[in-house]
């Protein structure tokens, strides 16, 4: 029997009411939402527009026409970034990003964006002083501070509630990554001053894959990075001015937002502290039964209640590659292994270039498949263990 681990990148199994959305909607009203004025094409809107409140209300965004979906968070970062930085605008930036946030902000050097990344220390802690410092740097505040909520590495948490209203006091707009975070942690775009919020509705918000939002302060306007139509106003040659319609060209993929809202429904009715506090018990276990092996290092914080979702560690002696193709092979398990899109974040602990096994439990995962993973490695670890055994493990 399969045992998937690897929730960080894509949550599964999903719940039922996920896959019977968007089966139903597919089969019942799988038609283009706003080209038209039949039942159908109305059905798919109320369907949308239904999803963008669920999101809004989820994240406390006061309107939810300036919600955009996406296809993912990298979209939606793009979306952001490409969209309201100009040349000669300074970004702020942390060590521990993932490449969705990094490699377009790469690209925009070479347009005149100044980027200054932000050291965090050894756990992948961001000091809350030295972004305040990097944005203020030279007496000229920065365009924009950009910064993962969660880090995909290690799951250690930011402190965007104090970055984010000390950055709305100096005029700097905030954006936050939240593709770890968005389902699992308490996020509030009022209280946490967050201007612009990108996050992906396949991981902890159960979504299917293929869905995400961005959401941006109601006196933003972005630059759209397709031009298209929209639905309306089809004789401009213009993109619509208004959110969400300026930077959705096409056809919106509404069977996966109808299973979106399924899966924030389930996730609203379990509770964002309930679903923190199931996976803060597995990831105790885990880390408790890892620290009582030979030859392993964790990497992030120290504790549970400091981690996302995610553990991050090495065995000794074993290039992590190896070790994830064994427990896919001999033991059936399925984790994640090496710089998982975030080599900077791995620079920073000091795990270039071979990167972690990463260990990533989701809501449907149980205390008793934490053991199964430690015994496995246990069993590995044992000293008649070898690969070349091909198969049987001693």
């Amino acid at each position: 029997m399969i045992l998937y681990l690897d929730n960080a990148a894509t949550s599964f199994p999903k719940p039922e009411e996920v896959y019977q959305a968007a089966d139903r909607t597919l089969r019942r009203y799988g038609v283009n939402p706003g080209r038209g004025s039949y039942g159908l094409v109305l059905e798919a809107g109320r369907l949308v527009y239904r999803t963008r409140e669920a999101v809004a209300e989820l994240f406390n965004i006061a309107d939810e026409l300036r919600v955009v979906f996406t296809s993912n968070a990298t979209e939606a970062i793009n979306l952001a970034l490409f969209g309201l930085l100009q040349p000669g605008d300074r970004v702020v930036t942390s060590s521990m990003e993932h490449n969705a946030v990094s490699r377009p902000l790469h690209a925009l050097r070479a347009r005149g964006i100044q980027v200054t990344e932000v050291p965090a220390d050894r756990f992948g802690r961001l000091q809350p002083d030295d972004v305040k410092a990097a944005a203020m740097a030279g007496g000229q505040a920065a365009r924009m501070v950009v910064l993962c909520h969660c880090s995909n590495v290690t799951g250690t948490v930011q402190p965007i509630e104090e970055i984010g209203p000390w950055c709305r006091r100096h005029g700097i707009l905030f954006m936050v990554d939240a593709a770890q975070s968005a389902g699992l942690l308490p996020i509030d775009v009022q209280s946490m001053a967050i201007d612009v919020l990108a996050a992906p509705g396949h991981k902890c918000l159960l979504g299917p894959p293929g869905t995400g939002f961005l959401y941006l302060r109601e006196d933003l306007q972005p630059t759209p990075l397709i031009f298209g139509g929209t639905g309306g106003d089809s004789m401009s040659e213009e993109m619509p001015e208004a959110l969400p319609e300026r930077l959705e060209s096409g056809t919106l993929n509404a069977p996966a937002l109808a299973g979106l809202l399924a899966g924030i429904e389930y996730v609203q009715r379990i509770g964002i502290r309930q679903v923190r506090e199931h996976k803060t018990r597995l990831l105790e276990a885990l880390l408790y039964g890892l620290r009582q092996l030979p030859g392993i290092r964790i990497y992030g914080p120290g504790t549970a209640t400091e981690h996302g979702g995610v553990v991050s560690f090495t065995m000794a002696g074993r290039d992590p590659a190896e070790t994830g193709f064994l427990l896919d092979e001999q033991y059936g398990i399925c984790v994640r292994t090496g710089l998982h899109c975030a080599p900077a974040a791995h620079g920073t602990i000091g795990t270039l270039p071979s990167g972690t096994i990463r260990v990533s439990p989701g809501l449907f995962n149980t205390r008793e498949d934490v053991d199964r993973l430690l015994s496995a490695l246990t069993d590995m670890l044992g000293p008649n263990f070898s690969i070349s055994q091909q198969g049987d493990v001693q």
